[in-house]
């Protein structure tokens, strides 16, 4: 394999030779051509180098979603510097706590997160510069005088050198570092892009955060797509402005998570024109079925296509065929991933029957970074084991059941925090439902759910726990249900089960 085969610095370079200059990304009502991308991040490649940004550094990035991250990931790869992404809803001792962790030199910043920046680098040995896309200030180096120099040639790293250091969300423990190579992130983007590569579907809307895992694979799929696309990129999701964009920009596919479209059905969706609208790619957390099955219903002209994935195999690991997805599945294995389900002592599970997803890819991370024992527990004999529990059917669609971390033992009986979520949001009044485990003297566990209701509806505790027995009975319903205001997310829409369980 040459060195630099798989470098993504030159997948962006052959990027632009093989689509040449044209209008390529739409944000806040302004084209920005792919020409100026590809020049701005050379010249940007120079100035981190002529700032002493050496290869192999790691560069946090904190900043809105804007064109200028792109940008600032294409020069960092090309001065062979290593991104580790950070979103900008984190508080500033989780910042700091993953500076010092990573070690990183650097942070890139928007202005308005510049004062949580600020607080976070206080007292980070390592950090020598912040860099914000704002006028230069005491401390600050503005980003626009990094790119005042000449365009610079790409600083050709090896194919396993570190591309990206990825926190992960840390619902079930602290953040940890995975580690991304170029060549993990450049296979995961062709395998993806191989496996939801629609012709004549261009124009594509993207309200996640580019420095989560999901949204920035859909980056690097870009770079290898066989049809150059129109990407209309939102600063943060709004349910208003992603509806008026899908109707004005007449756009033909959206990523969103599943707390993206639950918020979308609470919008008038058919007073906007969405014809034009043909799929969704979900993915970052489990999506209900009958939340999926009503969006299509109100807006049929839609295919819902669910995939997954965790950061440890670069986001990426199933999708939904877009010609056949099949409801209430992640899909099928996308190209040059493999999985196995497997029991407990590490054997495949039967045929049909639930197991631990176990994955093999040239696509899967390296390792956590600085914790041999949580690689070693985590990565065996070339096999990731991603602590989902999941279901083959006779098609070979995937299912996730749940979190092996999050199953909830009642009594002996195994019970699925996701199997309980699902059916209480069948109930018309519940919007978004959270379970977990309470410890009993008796059961070992006791299953607890807490809930918030849509906008005007009313439902009682007792309505919901009667509710929930009459569908799943047994040992499966809740015995308490909580009605709050707000059920709890991760930054990235995920049920956040840690705060549920500090509520407990």
């Amino acid at each position: 394999m040459a060195k630099g085969e798989h470098n993504l610095a030159v997948l962006g370079e052959q990027s632009f030779e093989r689509n040449g200059d044209r209008e390529s990304l739409f944000f806040e009502g302004k084209w920005f051509r792919s020409g100026e991308f590809f020049e701005r991040s050379r010249k940007l490649s120079t100035g981190f180098r002529e700032l002493g940004i050496a290869p192999g550094d790691r560069v946090a990035v904190l900043m809105a979603n804007c064109p200028e991250v792109g940008i600032v990931y294409g020069g960092l790869w090309s001065a062979g510097a290593a991104i580790t992404p950070l979103i900008f809803l984190l508080p500033p001792d989780e910042v700091r706590r993953i500076l010092e962790d990573s070690e990183a030199s650097a942070i890139v910043t928007t202005p308005e997160f510049l004062d949580n920046v600020r607080k976070a680098a206080e007292g980070v040995s390592t950090l020598k510069w912040i860099i914000s896309l704002g006028p230069e200030q005491d401390g600050v180096i503005s980003l626009a005088s990094l790119e005042d120099a000449a365009p610079g040639e790409i600083v050709i790293r090896d194919d396993s050198d570190l591309a990206a250091l990825m926190y992960t969300g840390g619902t079930t423990g602290r953040a940890k570092g995975v580690m991304l190579s170029h060549e993990n992130l450049w296979y995961c983007g062709k395998s993806a892009d191989e496996a939801s590569f629609v012709p004549g579907v261009k124009r594509v809307l993207v309200p996640l955060p580019l420095s989560h895992s999901f949204g920035l694979i859909v980056s690097v799929v870009s770079l290898h797509t066989k049809e150059p696309g129109d990407g209309i990129l939102m600063k943060w999701f709004d349910p208003v402005e992603w509806l008026r964009l899908s109707q004005d920009m007449k756009v033909q596919r959206g990523t969103v998570v599943p707390s993206m479209i639950q918020i979308l059905l609470g919008q008038p969706l058919e007073e906007y024109d969405l014809s034009s609208l043909q799929y969704l790619t979900s993915g970052a957390a489990p999506l209900a079925p009958e939340i999926a099955a009503e969006f299509m219903r109100r807006v049929p002209n839609v295919k819902i296509c669910e995939g997954y994935g965790c950061t440890e195999s670069g986001a990426v690991i199933s999708v939904n065929p877009p010609g056949a997805p099949k409801l209430g599945t992640v899909g099928k294995v996308i190209p040059g991933y493999e999985v196995v389900l497997r029991n407990d002592d590490g054997t495949p599970s039967a045929k049909g029957e639930p197991g631990e997803v176990t994955t093999r890819s040239p696509g899967v991370m390296q390792g956590y970074w600085k914790a041999p024992e949580a690689t070693a527990s985590t990565l065996k004999d070339g096999w990731l084991y991603t602590g989902d529990i999941g279901t083959f059917d006779e098609d070979g669609y995937l299912k996730i059941v749940d979190r092996k971390k999050d199953l909830i033992i009642r009594g002996g009986f195994n019970v699925f925090p996701r199997d309980v979520e699902d059916c209480l949001l069948e109930h018309p009044a519940v919007a978004l439902a959270g379970v977990v485990g309470r410890k009993d003297p008796k059961l070992g566990e006791e299953v607890v759910a807490f809930v918030s209701l849509n906008p005007g509806a009313e439902a009682t505790s007792e309505e919901l726990i009667a509710f929930t027995k009459d569908k799943i009975g047994g040992y499966k319903y809740p015995r308490v249900v909580n009605i709050v205001q707000a059920v709890p997310l991760t930054p990235v829409g995920k049920i956040d089960r840690k705060a549920l369980r500090t509520m407990l």
